[in-house]
C-alpha cells in the first residue's frame, strides 16, 4: 500500500495540471509551509537564525528545478550567488545545495559546467560550501564526473549526495572517498526501476548502513578533521535520516571505530523530526538541517509525502479543519 502511495506522490510530482491544481489550492500551501520556509530568501535567512540559536547549522536550498531554458538557468545560477552573499553578510552556519538541472543540466552539459563553475568560484572566495544534490538515476553517472572534475580542479568546497536504494552506491562511495568528497548520505526519493534500485525496503536500509561504515571509514582515513567551526563546510559522512534506526546503527559504528561527534554531522529536513534533531544536539553531536525557500515548492512537496505516508494523513485531517 505505501509502495503505490509512494509512486502515486512521485508521479503527481512530475505532472503539469496537478502541479497547477494543488499549488492553487490554500491547505495545500499552507501545508507545505511545514516542510519549506518561505518563499524569500529572507524568510529563509531567518528560519536558519533559529535553528543556529539551539545548537542546529543548515544547507540552504533555493527549489527549483528542471529549468527549460538558458535565461532561466542564468537566473537560478545569480539566484544561489546571492544565497552565498546572504550567508556570508548575515553570519548564519550555512552552506548551499544545488540541483544540477536548476543551473542549465537539461540544456546541455557545457552550460551547466559554466554556471556551476561561477557558483563555485564565488563560494570559494567567500568559503562556503556547495553541496550539489542528486537527482533521478539517469544523472547520477555525470553528476559524480562533475563533482569530481570540479575538486580535481581545485574546487575543494564542494559535495555530492548518493542515495542507498541505488545498486551503485558501494562502488561510487569508494570512489568519492579516495579524493576525500564530503557525501551526504540519502536513502532516495525518485521512482527508480528494479534494474538500477533495490526495490525492498529492508535491502536500501541494509545498503545504508553498510554505506554509513564506508563513509567514516573514509574520514578516519584522512585523520577525521571533520568540518570547520563556523559550520559552513562538513565532514565526509553527512548522514541525512530520520529513520532512528539508521541514527543508532551510525552512533554505534562511530563508537566502534572511535570516530569523534565532530567527524560526522546527521543531516534532516526542516520541518521533520525536529524532535529527533534538538536530542542528537543535546548528545553533542552535529546536525545540519536542509532548509529549502521558494515559489517552486510543489515538486519538493510530493516527494516529501511519497516519503512518509504519515505526512499524507496530516495533510488530509486538516482538510476538514
Amino acid at each position: 500500500k505505501n509502495y503505490m502511495l509512494r509512486s502515486f506522490f512521485i508521479m503527481l510530482s512530475k505532472v503539469k495540471w496537478a502541479q497547477k491544481l494543488i499549488m492553487g489550492m490554500g491547505f495545500a500551501r499552507k501545508m507545505a509551509t511545514r516542510f519549506v520556509a518561505g518563499d524569500k530568501l529572507s524568510d529563509a535567512i531567518e528560519a536558519i537564525k533559529g535553528l543556529n540559536k539551539i545548537g542546529i547549522f543548515a544547507t540552504l536550498d533555493h527549489l527549483g528545478e528542471n529549468t527549460t531554458n538558458e535565461t532561466e538557468a542564468g537566473k537560478a545560477t545569480q539566484d544561489v550567488i546571492e544565497m552565498v552573499d546572504a550567508i556570508d553578510q548575515s553570519g548564519i552556519q550555512s552552506n548551499i545545495s544545488i540541483k544540477l538541472s536548476q543551473i542549465g543540466y537539461t540544456l546541455g552539459i557545457d552550460l551547466c559546467t559554466r554556471n556551476l563553475k561561477a557558483i563555485l568560484e564565488y563560494a570559494q572566495q567567500k568559503g562556503i560550501f556547495v553541496r550539489i544534490d542528486m537527482e533521478d538515476s539517469t544523472t547520477t553517472e555525470e553528476t559524480i564526473r562533475l563533482c569530481l572534475e570540479m575538486r580535481q580542479s581545485g574546487f575543494n568546497r564542494v559535495g555530492i549526495v548518493i542515495q542507498s536504494y541505488l545498486y551503485r552506491s558501494e562502488d561510487d562511495i569508494r570512489k568519492l572517498c579516495q579524493s576525500a568528497t564530503p557525501v551526504r548520505l540519502c536513502k532516495g526519493a525518485y521512482k527508480e526501476p528494479e534494474i538500477v534500485a533495490f526495490p525492498k525496503k529492508s535491502d536500501v536500509d541494509e545498503n545504508y548502513d553498510k554505506l554509513t561504515s564506508l563513509l567514516m571509514d573514509g574520514e578516519k582515513s584522512i585523520g577525521s578533521p571533520g568540518g570547520s567551526d563556523n559550520g559552513r563546510t562538513p565532514p565526509i559522512p553527512a548522514i541525512a535520516t530520520h529513520d532512528e534506526k539508521r541514527v543508532d546503527y551510525a552512533k554505534s559504528y562511530a563508537d566502534k571505530i572511535e570516530l569523534s561527534r565532530e567527524a560526522f554531522e546527521f543531516q534532516m529536513l526542516y520541518g521533520i523530526r525536529r524532535d529527533l534533531q534538538e536530542t542528537l544536539v543535546k548528545e553533542g553531536y552535529h546536525v545540519r538541517t536542509y532548509v529549502p525557500f521558494g515559489t517552486q515548492w510543489y515538486p519538493y512537496y510530493m516527494r516529501r509525502l511519497a516519503e512518509r505516508p504519515a505526512n499524507l494523513w496530516f495533510m488530509v485531517s486538516n482538510l476538514f479543519r
